[in-house]
Order: C-alpha cells, then sequence, then structure tokens
C-alpha cells in the first residue's frame, strides 16, 4: 500500500491507515479483560475450597492409618506422596502468580493487565526458552509423571492417568503445517490476566487430580475389605417413633444384605433381660425383632451376632437403641427442595403431623396453596418481607385439636449462566462452530427445572462493533464480524435475555460467555 507510484503523500496516508489498523488489532476489550478477572477470582474461591477438602481428607487418612495401619498404612503412603507433588507445583504456581500481580499497581484493575511483558521477558527468548521458562514446563512434567508413576500399578486408575496424561500435556502444538512449542502456545504475547487464569485454572486441575486418585484409592481399598470382622450392624424401623403399646417392628441388619450371611449364633439383650427365641427370627441376614416397643422412653438392644469363619467364632457387637414417644402434640413441616421457598416458582411442600391421617391436617399460610394428601404448594411472588410462616393444626382421633407453626426463608431466584453449545465460561471453539452454535442461559446447581430460553444477546470481536442480535443464534451481521475476527481472539456474548416459562419476576443479569477463536 505504500509502494509503487503512488505520490509521497498517499504514500503517509496509506501507511497511517496501517498503523490505525495495528492499533485496533492490539486494542483489547476492556470488558473482556475484566471478565479474565472475574472468572480468575472465581476460580481462586473455588480452589481454596477444594485445597481445604484435600488437606482433610489427607489428615482422615493419617487418623485412620493410626487406627488401622495394615489396611490404611499403604494408601496413607500413596496419599502423602501425591499430596507432596500437588502441594509443591501448586506452590510453586502460586509464587509465580504472585510475582506477575506485584507488576500491576491495583491487582483489582484487570482493565490494565492487557500486556504480557512479564511472562514474555522471563520465559522466552526469541524463539529459545529462557532458564524460568524451562522452569515452568519442568514444574507440569514432574507433576504429570510423578502421578502417573504413583499410579502405574493401581487398578481402576486408568481413567484418572489418562486423564493426568490429557490435561498436563505439553507436547507441541499443531499449528498449520508446522507445530508451535506447547509454553509459545498458551503464554506467549498474552494479556497478564489471561495468563493468571490459565495459571489459576491449572491449580484447578491439580486439586481436582488429587481429589478424585484419593477418593478412588479410598473406595478400592473399602470394597476390597469384606471379612465379618469389618461388618457394622444398623436397626431398620418403619418409622421413627412409636407410641406406647405398640408392636416394635425393627430389623438389626448387617451393613451388606445378604441372604447368605445369618448369625450362626444370636445373643441379644433388650433393656438388660435376654431375648428368647420367639422374640426374633432371620430372614435374609437380618435378625428381625418381635417385641414389645414398652413404656415411653428409649429402650437399648445389647449382645453379639455369632459368626462361623474358618472354624473360628467372630462375633459382631450390637447396641442399638430405639425411642417410644407419646401421642404427637407437633408437626412435621418441611421443604420438598430446601429449607428455603423462591419468588417466581411454585415451591413443593410437605406438610404433615405424625400419626395423623392427612385429611385431618390443615396448613395456611399466604401464598399456600393444598395439591393433594400432605403436598402443598408455596407460591411466595406476592409475600412481602423475606420470611412467611405457614401455621399447621391437626385433629387427633379423639377429636383434640394440636397445632404447630414454622418459617421459612425467601430467597429470589440465583443468577443465570450464559452458555455456547451447552458450555460455560471460557470456551474454544472453531469459527464455523460457533456460527452455528446456540446461546443458551442455564441456572447452575439448582434444585427446580427452570429451562431458560434465549430471546436475545449482544455479541463483540474484537476490534468490531457491539451487535445486538434477537434469538438465540448468530444473524449475518454477526457472522459477518466473526469473520473478520482474528485466530485466538477471545469473542464476548453478554448482556443475555433470557426467561423461563411460569416465572412471573424478572430473572438477574445473565452471565457472559467468552470464546477464544481456534482457527
Amino acid at each position: 500500500m505504500a509502494g509503487g507510484n503512488l505520490s509521497p503523500r498517499q504514500k503517509m496516508i496509506n501507511l497511517m491507515y496501517l498503523i490505525f489498523i495495528a492499533m485496533l488489532a492490539l486494542n483489547m476489550s476492556k470488558e473482556v479483560l475484566s471478565a479474565f478477572g472475574l472468572m480468575n477470582e472465581r476460580l481462586v474461591e473455588s480452589n481454596k475450597s477444594a485445597k481445604e477438602r484435600n488437606h482433610s481428607f489427607v489428615e482422615n487418612l493419617k487418623l485412620k492409618a493410626e487406627e488401622q495401619p495394615d489396611k490404611y498404612e499403604p494408601l496413607k503412603a500413596k496419599g502423602e506422596a501425591l499430596d507432596k507433588l500437588a502441594t509443591d507445583f501448586d506452590t510453586y504456581l502460586e509464587d509465580l502468580k504472585s510475582k506477575m500481580i506485584a507488576t500491576v499497581d491495583d491487582p483489582s484493575e484487570y482493565e490494565i493487565m492487557d500486556k504480557g511483558d512479564y511472562l514474555d521477558q522471563n520465559f522466552f527468548k526469541g524463539d529459545k526458552l529462557k532458564p524460568a521458562g524451562e522452569e515452568f514446563l519442568t514444574q507440569i512434567n514432574t507433576f504429570r509423571d510423578g502421578v502417573v508413576e504413583l499410579l502405574k500399578d493401581e487398578k481402576g486408575m486408568e481413567d484418572i492417568v489418562k486423564d493426568v496424561k490429557d490435561k498436563f500435556k505439553t507436547d507441541p502444538i499443531p499449528r498449520g503445517a508446522g507445530k508451535q512449542d506447547w509454553l509459545d502456545y498458551h503464554y506467549k504475547g498474552f494479556p497478564l490476566v489471561a495468563s493468571l487464569t490459565k495459571m489459576t485454572q491449572l491449580q484447578a486441575d491439580i486439586k481436582t487430580t488429587e481429589s478424585e486418585v484419593l477418593s478412588t484409592m479410598m473406595q478400592g481399598t473399602q470394597a476390597v475389605q469384606l471379612s465379618m470382622t469389618n461388618y457394622t450392624t444398623l436397626l431398620e424401623t418403619s418409622k421413627s417413633a412409636y407410641f406406647n403399646g405398640e408392636q416394635f417392628d425393627g430389623q438389626i441388619v448387617l451393613g451388606r444384605k445378604d441372604s447368605s450371611t445369618k448369625p450362626n449364633k444370636v445373643e441379644l439383650t433388650l433393656d438388660g433381660r435376654p431375648l428368647t427365641e420367639k422374640q426374633y427370627t432371620i430372614e435374609d441376614g437380618k435378625v428381625k425383632l418381635k417385641i414389645s416397643t414398652g413404656g415411653v422412653g428409649e429402650h437399648r438392644i445389647k449382645g453379639d451376632l455369632i459368626f462361623l469363619e474358618d472354624g473360628v467364632e467372630t462375633k459382631v457387637p450390637v447396641d442399638q437403641s430405639f425411642a417410644t414417644v407419646s401421642k404427637p402434640n407437633a408437626a412435621t413441616i418441611s421443604a420438598d427442595k430446601m429449607n428455603v421457598v423462591y419468588r417466581g416458582v411454585k415451591n413443593p411442600m410437605t406438610i404433615s403431623f405424625a400419626g395423623i391421617p392427612d385429611n385431618k391436617v390443615s396448613a395456611s399460610a399466604q401464598g399456600l396453596s393444598r395439591a393433594g394428601g400432605s403436598r402443598y404448594i408455596m407460591d411466595a411472588t406476592r409475600v412481602k418481607g423475606r420470611e412467611v410462616t405457614i401455621n399447621v393444626t391437626g385433629t387427633l382421633p379423639g377429636g383434640q385439636k394440636v397445632s404447630d407453626r414454622a418459617s421459612f426463608r425467601i430467597k429470589d431466584l440465583p443468577k443465570p449462566t450464559g452458555t455456547v453449545r451447552g458450555e460455560d465460561g471460557a470456551v474454544k471453539m472453531q469459527r464455523s462452530a460457533l456460527e452455528i452454535s446456540t446461546i443458551g442461559a442455564k441456572f447452575d446447581d439448582f434444585d427446580f427445572e427452570l429451562p431458560l430460553r434465549v430471546t436475545g444477546f449482544k455479541f463483540k470481536v474484537p476490534g468490531q462493533p457491539t451487535i445486538t442480535v434477537r434469538g438465540n443464534k448468530l444473524d449475518s451481521r454477526a457472522k459477518a464480524a466473526l469473520r473478520k475476527a482474528k485466530r485466538g481472539s477471545a469473542v464476548q456474548i453478554f448482556n443475555v435475555e433470557a426467561k423461563a416459562k411460569g416465572v412471573s419476576v424478572i430473572l438477574k443479569k445473565v452471565s457472559p460467555v467468552f470464546v477464544e477463536l481456534t482457527n
């Protein structure tokens, strides 16, 4: 554009035009930078919880090893080795992130973290890696290879080993006709906030790996421990409490129910009095009791179930109790979904009095209606304040009235999450796939089935004007803008408009989605 037979003035105009285009290409959207920062915050909070859970798991493993060394000492050794690998790698990443953050004046201002100078200067020297870059790769490889070596002979760990190899792979990335070094592909030239988020995601992968390995190892250890000395006893009852004078129908069963598992001898007492053979039967591995519930209060069943194992008697101790209570004078009120009710939806509830038929129980509260039997529906949309109280009345067989009440907190519907092709957060996708993908929204970790319908959204390609789209797919203008985006560009989908059928309140703002173009 600046050559040929053009006049000097025209050459200058063309050159300025090229500079202007370059400046637009380098102008990372502030909204995208902020989104990366917010995503990093969410990952950091999640990682804190995961770290605490894994620490508790390892400490519990140490305690079990002290109590039962033959069973848990090998598992403890592997657990501690895994925890050291995870801790060393996580500590290295945390230290590296601290150094990166120290290069900016205010770590909470994500819009100023648009440069990748720190990693570019410390990791790379032309096409070569500096010692810091080599150390980063070494840390990843050490963790990956250490976990694979630790699990190579463990049965049932094949899927986890494969997942670790995939998540922490550092092989060169195919690009065009050739390949690009893994570190160069993922971190060279990226904004500081994007690299921070990637490293926090690495920490999340470390903690997830540790959690999955420890959990699977524990399950495998417990699965092989089927000796009679590892059994416990459970007390099954048809209801939680009994009226005085009723026959108690409880059943003492082994933890593993098996018709072939029968005690050779039963030695039990009820409140210190030995039970006779007429007071129990053995069915499907259960010792089924046939005794009176006795007076009001707690009753204790103690003794042993005796099994012959290789000619030697093995005793499984029994120490259980049940309570006999007077006739009810308090209601049982519970929300079927949770201990709160939500505005804008029909909250199913179960309301009953123990021992009183449903047709003799009535409940009242603003927004409460009966659906049948003990089932009720609470619609708290028009209830003012943050709490609703339900009053319940029951009629005993003799005509006596009993009443109770309970209060429930009222909460608004949670914030929906935007999705592309069912995926949320930061998504990697080909340009052609994004063109035909459906933009959606969902409620994360919400107990109600409330499908959301997207009616519109805003679409932002770096260097292009923001486009308002109606419907749930890219229109022609959005596709045209998408075709102008460069490979690796972060496309933003935000201001998603969503509606839920049957919901009578305005939904909170849907969180955005970010798509990194892979071609």
